[in-house]
C-alpha cells in the first residue's frame, strides 16, 4: 500500500499520516517511509501489509464517511434509531423475531446463548443474526479472563479458560498479555463476535476488593499501561474494546446485588481511578461502560449511569467521543431503584449511546414512546446512533 500525507504524530511505534481522504495510523515496524520523520512535514510511505494483516492499519473516520453516516440517519426510521441505542440480551430462540421487530444495535452473548451450542452451531446462530438485521450489529461479550469468562469456560470453545491479567503479567509481563489480547480477539472473531467487554480498566490492589479478581491487581501507572497495551493489540486486530467500569469501581460493593455508595473524594478519581481510562482513550479505545455506583463527591443523587453530570466529566473533561454503555440496567442497583422503563428513559437522558437490556419489549418501547411525547429529543438520539454507526464503520460492520 502506497500513502502520500503529511506526519500527524510519531510514537516509537506507531506514524500517523494525514492523507486527502483519511488520517491512517500504522506499526511504524511494517512501514518504509520516505522523508524526515518530524511532525509537519510531508512523507511517501509503503506500508509492508500481509494478507493477514490488513487490520493494523488504524483508519480514523474521514469526513466523507460521517457525512455517509448522516445520510444513513436521515433514512432511517425513528424506531430503527431507538432500536440501535440497544445491546440485548435475549435466549436464542426469541433473536431473530426481536432483531426484526425492533431492530436493536447490539445482541449481548450470555451463557444461555453459549453453553448449549457446539462452535459450529454458534457460528450458524451468529450468521443468522446478522443477516436478519439490516444494519450490522455489534455481538458482544465478556471474555475477561479469569473469574469471567463466557466462552472459553466451556470445553466446546477452548481447552481450558482464559487467564486472569494478573496470573498473565505474572507468567510474562506485557509480552504474555499481548499474545492472550491476540487470541482471544481471533477465537471471537471466527466466531463472528466483534466487540469483546474488555479490558477492566479499574484500579485495585487490595484482595478483598469485589474488583480485585478482575481487575489488573496494580497500581494506577501499571494499570494504565495494562489499558493501553491491550486496547492497542485490539485495535490491530479490528475488535472492539469497552473500558469499564467508570469512573473506577474501587472498593465498592457489587451492583448486580443492590446500591453501592463511593464517597471517595473526586481528587482521588482525578489522580487514580481516571488515569487507566484516559490511556484508554489516547490508545483508541471504541467505547466507555458506566458502573451502576453512586459517586456521592459528584452526584450523590444518581448512579454513575444515570448521571448527567458523569457524562459531561467524560465527553468534556477526558475528552472522550466515542460509545458510552450502561453497565446492565437489570442488575438490581437499577432495577428495584428506578425500574425498568424510568430507567432506560434515564439513561439515554443521562448521556448514554447503548443500554445493555434483558427486558427489550418493555425497555425499547419505553424509550421510544419518550421520544414520540417530547420528553427525549429525536436530535438527541440521532447524536448517539451517529456514534454508533461511526464505530461499526471502524469495525469494519458497515
Amino acid at each position: 500500500m502506497e500513502i502520500d500525507g503529511m506526519i500527524e504524530d510519531i510514537t516509537s511505534t506507531r506514524i500517523i499520516i494525514k492523507a486527502p481522504k483519511e488520517t491512517i495510523s500504522m506499526n511504524r515496524e511494517k512501514a518504509d517511509i520516505s522523508g524526515d520523520l518530524i511532525v509537519g512535514n510531508k512523507a511517501h510511505v509503503t506500508y509492508k501489509e500481509q494478507d493477514d494483516d490488513r487490520i493494523a492499519i488504524q483508519i480514523q473516520i474521514s469526513s466523507e464517511t460521517k457525512s455517509d453516516i448522516d445520510e444513513m440517519i436521515f433514512n432511517m426510521t425513528l424506531e430503527e434509531k431507538v432500536g440501535q441505542m440497544f445491546m440485548v440480551r435475549c435466549p436464542t430462540s426469541e433473536a431473530l423475531e426481536a432483531i426484526d421487530t425492533y431492530h436493536m444495535g447490539g445482541y449481548m452473548l450470555f451463557d444461555e446463548t453459549i453453553s448449549p451450542y457446539t462452535k459450529d452451531q454458534f457460528i450458524t446462530n451468529n450468521e443468522a443474526f446478522q443477516r436478519e438485521s439490516k444494519i450490522s450489529m455489534l455481538i458482544g461479550v465478556d471474555e475477561e479472563g479469569g473469574s469471567v469468562n463466557r466462552l472459553s469456560w466451556y470445553t466446546n470453545y477452548r481447552s481450558q479458560p482464559f487467564a486472569s491479567p494478573q496470573t498473565l503479567y505474572q507468567e510474562g509481563g506485557f509480552n504474555r498479555i499481548i499474545e492472550d489480547t491476540k487470541e482471544k480477539d481471533a477465537l471471537l472473531k471466527s466466531l463472528q463476535i466483534n466487540v469483546n467487554f474488555a479490558p477492566v480498566s479499574d484500579v485495585s490492589t487490595n484482595p478483598s476488593d469485589f474488583i480485585y479478581p478482575r481487575a489488573f491487581g496494580k497500581d494506577a501507572a501499571q494499570t494504565s499501561e495494562y489499558v493501553k497495551t491491550v486496547i492497542n493489540t485490539m485495535k490491530t486486530d479490528q475488535m472492539g474494546s469497552v473500558l469499564k467500569h467508570f469512573p473506577g469501581y474501587g472498593n465498592n460493593q457489587d451492583t448486580h446485588t443492590g446500591s453501592s455508595l463511593d464517597k471517595r473524594s473526586y481528587d482521588n478519581f482525578v489522580k487514580q481511578d481516571f488515569l487507566p481510562f484516559e490511556a484508554g482513550i489516547e490508545a483508541g479505545a471504541g467505547s466507555i461502560l458506566v458502573s451502576h455506583n453512586i459517586i456521592m463527591a459528584v452526584d450523590e443523587n444518581n448512579p454513575a449511569s444515570l448521571s448527567p453530570k458523569l457524562h459531561e466529566i467524560l465527553r468534556q473533561d477526558l475528552n472522550f467521543d466515542g460509545v458510552i454503555f450502561t453497565d446492565d440496567l437489570f442488575m438490581d442497583a437499577i432495577r428495584k431503584t428506578r425500574g425498568l422503563e424510568e430507567g432506560a428513559i434515564e439513561a439515554v437522558e443521562a448521556g448514554n449511546d447503548m443500554l445493555i437490556i434483558r427486558n427489550y419489549k418493555v425497555q425499547i418501547p419505553a424509550v421510544l414512546r419518550a421520544v414520540k411525547e417530547g420528553t427525549i429529543k429525536e436530535e438527541r438520539i440521532n447524536e448517539s446512533v451517529k456514534r454508533i454507526l461511526l464505530w461499526k464503520k471502524q469495525l469494519g460492520l458497515i
